[in-house]
């Protein structure tokens, strides 16, 4: 009986029930199913008669759906506050990884680059590119720019395995893409000599319709970026429907 347990799985998913419960629900039905066959084989029925008898011994997809669906303690956080694991929750995370890579260049500045009026605008050049102070700087690079990606995908595969609808997923797409192209970095050299300098983030200077468009683009090209395993799950699925 795969097909049934594949439709059970889709629709207590699409109802909200977590993940880890669906698999630990279907794994006892399919063993309480077997002992049911088993006792209709028995019984000295075929193998044919035997799985129907034993499939309306276990209950119809509807009720066992309800089953799981009445009791609250089984429903994931997607289905009880999808607007705080899609919306909060990724800005949060994106304010964590920002606040790393903030504190690596920051602290960069300070051990390797003391009597410089910013972190920015070295040139590592070929033989120092494995030094420490330029695997330093990159680490904080690569966690500035590719966190909000990050981040997008797991909004992404979290939306799919709960099989939910485009909407929440767009939404952490929107917030992310909106945040990661709006701020950007910004140094302020030590106010004395020797002191230190400070590091932050906020909204990029200069004329207000180039900065917007420029945000827009690239704004655009997070969600593109973001979008794709939703994409590519909701194209699996449909083939898998058509087929």
């Amino acid at each position: 009986m795969p097909k049934f347990f594949s439709e059970l799985r889709e629709r207590l998913l699409r109802a909200g029930v977590a993940p880890r419960h669906v698999r630990r629900y279907l794994n006892e039905l399919r063993d309480h199913f077997a002992d049911l066959k088993a006792e209709e084989q028995g019984a000295g029925r075929g193998s044919g008669d035997a799985e129907s008898a034993a499939l309306v011994r276990l209950g119809g997809s509807n009720d066992l759906v309800k089953a799981m669906v009445e009791q609250r303690q089984f429903q994931s956080w997607c289905a009880r506050a999808p607007w705080v694991l899609f919306g909060l929750t990724p800005l949060a995370l994106l304010a964590a990884a920002w606040s790393v890579a903030l504190f690596i260049l920051w602290s960069g500045w300070q051990m390797f680059l003391p009597g410089a009026d910013t972190p920015f605008g070295v040139h590592p050049g070929p033989h120092r590119l494995f030094e420490l102070s330029n695997i330093y700087f990159q680490v904080g690079r690569m966690i500035y720019f590719f966190a909000p990606i990050v981040i997008g995908w797991g909004v992404a595969i979290l939306a799919a395995r709960q099989r939910l609808r485009a909407v929440w997923p767009a939404l952490g797409f929107v917030l992310i893409a909106l945040v990661g192209a709006a701020l950007e970095v910004q140094v302020r050299r030590p106010d004395v000599t020797g002191g230190a300098g400070h590091v932050s983030m906020g909204f990029a200077s200069g004329p207000a319709l180039q900065v917007v468009s420029a945000d827009l683009v690239h704004a655009l090209v997070f969600i593109s970026i973001m979008a794709v395993p939703y994409l590519i799950w909701r194209v699996q699925r449909v083939l898998r429907v058509a087929s």
